[in-house]
């Protein structure tokens, strides 16, 4: 019994340090077939617009409620504690350096992470995958290089449209629900707003939509077992995608404090 678990164990142990290789391997490929996006400028142009035009919508509704719930939450904390002129702080630093990169990239995760685990999954189990390698295309620069870069680019951009929407969204939430005038609540958003919490929000932006792409194009490239495996695929890829948003930001918060 004791020697089942430690082989068990050991499985597991040695098939994470495999995977864990073989995505660091693909990141390196991507890299390395970077200057490749000039040629490949029109795809990496579709998933700029596919990636984030085309997320915005689902982003700004998130990010609406989102701020009204921070609103409400920081009210809660406040009270007989400190008066409601400061909710404009509260909720914004949690906002920019917290729930608006978390939320977004997690919704990424979902729509985007999973859609580039499915899409090239399901090119894997069709043999499309290795038409392209026959006619000495690499999958790693056409399919998962413009997927990873775009992601990079948009992420940042959807995580300042979800702070300025989550902030809208609590400053309203303060001044029809809570009383908190236009002119009490921006001066202290204005007041206590460090210029490092935003940049801390876009690079965290930057690091959750680059692990977002990477774990889908890792799992789609190595999907099996024809429908059911590409079912399996998009689930696990949001399921660690999500995981390592999470991870990675506790990470860098370690990093920074």
């Amino acid at each position: 019994m004791i020697s089942s678990f430690f082989q068990k164990t050991g499985k597991k142990v040695l098939d994470f340090l495999q995977e864990f290789g073989q995505v660091a391997r693909l990141f390196l490929e991507i890299f390395r077939f970077s200057p490749n996006l000039i040629k490949n400028r029109k795809n990496f142009i579709y998933q700029l617009e596919h990636i984030g035009v085309n997320s915005i919508p689902l982003v700004l509704i998130i990010a609406t409620f989102t701020g009204a719930v921070a609103a409400w939450q920081a009210a809660y904390q406040l009270k007989g504690i400190a008066p409601l002129s400061f909710l404009g702080t509260a909720t914004s630093r949690a906002i920019i350096t917290e729930l608006g990169p978390v939320l977004t990239a997690i919704v990424i995760a979902g729509r985007i992470g999973a859609s580039i685990a499915a899409e090239l999954g399901s090119m894997k189990v069709t043999e499309q995958i290795d038409a392209l390698e026959t006619m000495g295309i690499s999958p790693v620069a056409f399919l998962a290089t413009p997927r990873f870069f775009a992601s990079i680019v948009m992420m940042p951009i959807l995580v300042v449209f979800a702070n300025v929407i989550a902030v809208l969204g609590a400053y309203f939430i303060s001044n029809f629900f809570l009383g908190v005038s236009f002119d009490v609540f921006f001066e202290s958003v204005k007041r206590h707003f460090y210029f490092g919490d935003f940049i801390f929000g876009l690079i965290k932006g930057m690091v959750f939509g680059g692990v977002t792409s990477l774990m889908g194009c890792h799992i789609g490239f190595r999907t099996e077992g024809g429908a059911e495996g590409v079912g399996f695929s998009t689930i696990r890829s949001f399921v660690l995608s999500s995981a390592l948003i999470l991870i990675l930001d506790y990470l860098l918060w370690m990093l920074v404090f």
